[in-house]
């Protein structure tokens, strides 16, 4: 029997609930908290409160804490940094903390082509230096999206994200230039049409609605996607969707701009999702669990493209030492650990579990995921698909004062994303809260 999760008083807690109070005082209001939990400390795939409650993880701080919370050889290696240097900027000065992680992503990302890589700060980051870098090397302006897909929300990676009207919201414009197309979501497709019977009009309708009617080809610097959407609701597209974009792309000499920002890093049981289609992009963005929750954006570009001259890009805290060390510690890691192996074992458990629940429970309308990002879409009956929101935030608001952190994605999809380090024991405690909560949600309804 495991001995977590741990509640000691019903959350949130009297101090998480002062917390809070002075948050609201003092803190941007344009942060938006699934639910009130301040956390203390964390250590693997526990979490712990100001008010000594132990939860869960199933989020892993929003798919960052890849490797867990607070891993030994991650804390090891910034602290033997901070005793060395903390900056001294990489857009201006060499060190070899930015060229050893620059080297392990070359080996690990897709293609055996050389690649170099550009460090920022953060995922959005990873994306601007993506469409600049895209615009550079191809000479031209315009971009396709996909509807659904977060990208950032800065004003470059803003114009390609579709994802809920609040992100776009009285910022117009953002980036123009950019096509935003459906994406393949075959449970709830935008075109009414049901895969294989499809012929994958997902494709066919960029080219024949949109470059040949209205984004003259030789304009479109590039298609910029997420291999799996995170954000707008864990959505896995069909089998041969890759395949067919990349022959699309290759035709009209596009660029495939892959954003791994989510996805990457172990998540889907490989080191970037694109890996499961067997696609090899031109340009690869990462974030999020590079550097296991440290700042950091790394955007990977075929050595080809990545042609830019001095002083085109660059930014001042980019390829901070202490992120570096902690992203090869992270890669090291995952490689040692053999976490590959445990996001597809784990993945595969956790699937069968919650494949099972949807047969049986009437608000659980889809199941899917790759690795250990799963997605379990709610429903207000299988039937119409109508989405269920009220019972998504419930499902999570019940879970997390039961022991478990686990939050949502899309219209209503809860997102199962817990460090890769997790255990079938603690994986299947956790499931079991999840679980029995969506099934007292659905008597309910």
């Amino acid at each position: 029997m495991v001995a977590y999760p741990k509640i000691i008083v019903s959350p949130p807690g009297p101090k998480a609930r002062e917390l809070v109070r002075k948050d609201e005082q003092f803190v941007s209001s344009s942060y938006q908290r699934y639910y009130p939990l301040v956390v203390e400390s964390a250590n693997d795939c526990i979490v712990k409160d100001v008010d000594g409650n132990e939860y869960i993880d199933l989020n892993s701080g929003i798919a960052c804490m890849n490797v867990g919370h607070n891993h030994p050889r991650v804390v090891e290696a910034i602290k033997g940094q901070c005793d060395r240097f903390l900056h001294y900027s990489n857009s201006d000065f060499y060190y070899k903390e930015v060229i050893n992680l620059a080297e392990r992503l070359a080996k690990i990302a897709p293609g055996e082509f050389e690649k170099k890589t550009y460090f920022g700060n953060s995922g959005t980051e990873a994306v601007e230096a993506a469409i600049k870098l895209a615009r550079w090397h191809t000479r031209k302006q315009l971009f396709i999206g996909f509807i659904g897909g977060f990208h950032g929300r800065t004003m470059g990676s803003l114009g390609f994200t579709a994802n809920k009207p609040v992100q776009r919201r009285y910022f117009s414009p953002a980036m123009p230039g950019v096509a935003e197309v459906p994406y393949p979501y075959c449970y709830r497709c935008p075109f009414k049409l049901q895969h294989p019977d499809c012929n994958y009009w997902c494709v066919d309708f960029i080219e024949e609605q949109v470059l040949q009617k209205y984004m003259p080809a030789e304009d479109v610097a590039g298609i910029l996607f997420e291999p799996i959407q995170g954000e707008g609701g864990y959505v896995v597209p069909p089998p041969e969707f890759f395949q067919k974009l990349k022959k699309l792309a290759d035709k009209y000499r596009l660029l495939l701009i892959d954003d791994e920002v989510q996805s990457g890093i172990g998540r889907t049981g490989k080191w970037f999702a694109i890996e499961h289609w067997g696609i090899e992009p031109d340009i690869i963005c990462s974030a999020k669990a590079l550097a296991s929750g440290l700042p950091i954006g790394a955007t990977i570009a075929k050595a080809k493209i990545m042609d830019w001259t001095g002083g085109s890009h660059a930014s001042t805290f980019g390829g901070n030492p202490l992120s570096c060390v902690a992203a090869v510690a992270v890669l090291d890691i995952i490689k040692e650990q053999q976490l590959l192996d445990n996001a597809n074992k784990q993945g595969a458990f956790a699937m069968k579990r919650l494949e099972t629940l949807k047969e049986t429970c009437s608000i659980v309308g889809d199941v899917r995921g790759k690795g250990l990002m799963i997605g379990v879409e709610l429903v207000e009956d299988k039937e119409t698909k109508k989405p269920a929101p009220q019972k998504a935030a419930e499902v999570i608001l019940r879970s997390w004062k039961r022991g478990v952190a686990v939050v949502s994605c899309g219209a209503s999809t809860l997102r199962i994303a817990p460090p890769l380090t997790i255990k079938s024991d603690l994986l299947g405690a956790a499931l079991d809260i999840v679980e029995d909560t969506i099934n007292e949600v659905a008597k309910e309804a």
